[in-house]
């Protein structure tokens, strides 16, 4: 009897020790709810081929930044980390409900795991980042996540940013992290990953432990 696709064991991606750059791992956590479908998930996705083309202008962030997807509706990993040099954007597609609770926990577990493989290997890192687009609201618990992401954001061990787009609750989005959420105008994916690869671009040239002043967002998003 064949395996259903979502009892397919993960396949952990080995560690690419050639490269000495310190890292800057980013999870993007996307929600992939039914509520995504049609021109959303579209202009997603081609927010992503953005985000692609626009690290590719700088050759050291293409070594230094580490890139991994984390779907939402259901949870997936669509993407373990890779350098940004390696990633190819995927496409996305809408169904299924908003377990967003469960993604959060499941990206910090992996972003753990992944600061332990640098140390292993002997390579430095930035403050990794965890940049959460969501439309709706959590279908799953979710206070005990933003109870770790606060202790995080605490300790330095994590940035967190969330960032809602139509009819997200902001209310709830304002409680999982001590950063203020941000509305996205419109379906203006692309200026976001262009801010997004930016603020990488800038926090991959820094000295790991520095904190970089980031851009205004204003021109894609609302407080």
């Amino acid at each position: 009897m064949p395996i259903p696709p979502k009892e397919i064991p993960f396949v952990e991606i080995p560690f690419e020790t050639s490269n000495p750059e310190p890292r800057c791992p980013c999870v993007l956590l996307l929600d992939t709810s039914g509520s995504m479908s049609g021109v959303p998930i579209t202009e997603l996705n081609d927010g992503l081929r953005i985000f692609k083309d626009t690290l590719s202008k700088d050759e050291l962030a293409m070594s230094r930044i580490e890139i991994s997807i984390i779907t939402f509706g259901p949870v997936k990993i669509e993407q373990d980390f890779v350098v940004a040099s390696e990633f190819i954007p995927p496409s996305l597609h809408a169904s299924d409900a908003t377990p967003m609770g469960s993604a959060i926990k499941l990206a910090l577990d992996r972003l753990d795991e992944r600061k332990k493989i640098y140390k292993e290997n002997g390579i430095s890192y930035y403050r990794p980042w965890v940049f959460l687009i969501t439309d709706g609201a959590p279908t799953d618990e979710w206070q005990s996540a933003a109870q770790r992401i606060h202790e995080a954001e605490t300790k330095k061990r994590v940035a967190f940013f969330c960032v809602g787009v139509e009819q997200a609750d902001m209310s709830i989005l304002s409680q999982l992290s001590p950063r203020q959420p941000l509305k996205l105008k419109g379906l203006n994916f692309g200026e976001m990953f262009v801010w997004l690869s930016s603020s990488l671009t800038s926090a991959s040239r820094s000295k790991p432990n520095e904190d970089v002043p980031l851009q205004s967002p204003m021109g894609w998003a609302t407080v």
